[in-house]
Formats: structure tokens, sequence, C-alpha cells
């Protein structure tokens, strides 16, 4: 026990001051532009070259991205309350059917004709569906995408985000949305928590909850699709391990057990098990896990193996994010929601 945790705490420590420097950078961009998430990518990148100077961060480099990704997903449902999701009501997960429908279906079309990989293809796709680099980092290693394709699905979230964040507001008002209406449309379409924040309370502050709690409802959505995603990588796997003997699928390998974690903290923070009192400090530890694991996932990727992705990936991600803000939208109009 004493020699696995001193063979990880080198790259523990590492990753936990990446994660530190980020979120200071972090917090002095205004207007939370460039989120922290995002920044550890960044940071962790930059750092690469040192990290394939020293093996002896390698190991806890590689917990971090694994087991502390995972620990940062479990306490990520302290931030969500059945109730609240039921009092966003079923119009919600309504218009999330399509914009799902339309992220999945338009992004794997695409991503075919582009010729991008089915995991690089998915990972852009669970992005814009769900929540964005949370889902990227969940659904990344339950596929065994590459660290690169991870880092280049979030950095595409990233520059989406950006545009949303300074463009949907005043497109808002210049439509002459409605305050539910609009909370719902953000919710909806754009990707990341914190993006989300800036582009909801930019319209009202009644717009903003909306929003955030609409978007906190998309978050439940990272169970089924990490189970899909499972079983989909097991079954591909089982078809070309066909040759070696191998024709079943093993249900007890695939099965991501820290969603069922997820589920119980939900569950506890609903029913009050977990206290009010206790949410933020619980919040502010999922985050930094989540902001330590992308640490990691940067430290093992290079600018080079992004730029070598090329730019279809990222031409795909934009198209994808843009076709689900004017399917959110459409639905709202066509339902009299608007």
């Amino acid at each position: 026990m004493f020699k696995k945790l001193k063979s990880i705490a080198p790259g523990l420590l590492l990753s936990a001051c990446v994660a530190i420097i980020a979120m200071l950078l972090s917090s002095l961009i205004p207007g939370d532009i460039i989120g922290a998430t995002v920044m550890a990518l960044l940071v962790g990148m930059a750092l690469n070259p040192i990290l394939n100077r020293y093996e002896q961060f390698n190991s806890g480099v590689n917990f971090a991205g694994k087991i502390i990704l995972r620990i940062g997903i479990i306490l990520m449902g302290v931030n969500l309350n059945f109730s609240e999701v039921l009092n966003v009501g079923k119009y919600s997960l309504f218009v999330m059917i399509f914009t799902m429908a339309t992220a999945f279906g338009a992004g794997n079309l695409i991503g075919r004709v582009f010729g991008v990989n089915w995991k690089l293809t998915n990972l852009l796709s669970v992005s814009t569906a769900i929540c964005g680099g949370s889902a990227v980092a969940a659904v990344g290693p339950v596929i065994k995408a590459k660290d690169e394709d991870i880092a280049y699905a979030i950095s595409s979230t990233f520059i989406f985000d950006v545009l949303t964040v300074v463009a949907i507001p005043w497109i808002g008002i210049a439509l002459g949305m409605s305050d539910t209406g609009y909370g719902l449309w953000v919710g909806t379409a754009v990707n990341d928590t914190s993006s989300v924040v800036a582009a909801g309370y930019a319209f009202s502050d009644f717009a903003g909850n909306t929003a955030v709690i609409v978007k906190l409802t998309r978050t439940l959505f990272i169970v089924p699709y990490v189970l899909i995603f499972s079983f989909i990588t097991e079954r591909l796997e089982a078809k070309t391990e066909v040759g070696h003997g191998r024709t079943s699928i093993n249900l007890k390998k695939i099965f991501p057990y820290f969603i069922i974690l997820f589920l119980v903290v939900v569950t506890l923070r609903s029913i009050g098990i977990i206290p009010n009192t206790m949410v933020p400090a619980l919040s502010k530890t999922s985050k930094f896990c989540m902001v330590m694991a992308l640490s990691a996932i940067g430290l093992k990727t290079s600018f080079r193996d992004i730029k070598n992705i090329g730019l279809k990936p990222m031409i795909l991600g934009m198209i994808v994010d843009t076709l689900v803000v004017f399917v959110s939208i459409g639905v709202q109009v066509a339902t009299g929601r608007f």
C-alpha cells in the first residue's frame, strides 16, 4: 500500500498543482469565459514536455486521469436534486429528446462524411448533448478514447461556448424571448455549466435560474449514455476478438460502477441525508477533482497531438453545436413556448 502511494504521489502532486494554477488563472479572466477545466487542460498540455522527460510522474498522472476523475463525477451528484428536475417539468425533457437526437444523429452522419473516427465523433456529440467537458471526461475512458481525442473534444466545446456566451444573450433580446423560454434555450443548447451560468444570467436572474436547473437535468443523462457506450465498446471488442475464442459480452467487466455511486449521491441529496450545509464543500471538492483530472489528461497530451487530428473534427463539432442551438429554439417555436 505504501509502495503504491509512493509511486503515485509525484504525479498526483503535479496534477494538483496544475489544477490550482488553472483555477487561479481562470479566476483572473472576467466573465468566466475560460472555465477552470479548460484552463487545466491547456496548462497541462503546455507542461507535457516535462512529463515526457520524467517517468516518475506517469503513475500518479494516470491515477488522477482515471480514479480522481471518477471521484469528481460521483461527487457531482450533490449538485442535483430529483425534486428540482421534476419541477423543471416534462417540457424541458421533451426539448432534450430533440436536441440529443440531433447531436448524435447529425453528429454520426456528418462524422462519417468527414471521415472522423467514431470515438471522437461521439465525444463531440456527447459534449453537445449532455454537459460539455464533464460528459467527455466521463465517456472518454469508457470508450477507451485517446487522451488527445478527449482534449480535442473539450477544446472544441470551449471554442463554441465562448461564441455562444457572447452571442446568445443578444439574440434572445433581439427575438423578444421570455425569461422561461430563454432559460430553457440556454439550458438545452449551451454545453459547459460555466457557460450556461454566464449566458443565462446575462439575460435575467429568472432565466439564469431556469437555465441552470435545465442544464443540471441534462447532467443526469450521463448515466444512460455511459452505460450505452460501455455496452457498444465491449460489443465491438468482442467482435474483433471472436477469432481468439471470445464470442460473448462480459457485462461485469463493462459495467461502470462509479455511475451507480453517482446516482446514490443524487438520491442522498434528494432525500436530505446530505444536508444543504454540506453541498457547497462537496461541490467544490467535485470541481477540484474534475479540474485535477483534466490537468492529468492535459499533461498526457501534446499540442502536436491535437494539431495532427486536423480541422475536420472541429468543423464537425461546430456544425453539431449550431444545429442543436437551432433545434432547441425551433422546438419551442413549434410548440408555442417561445
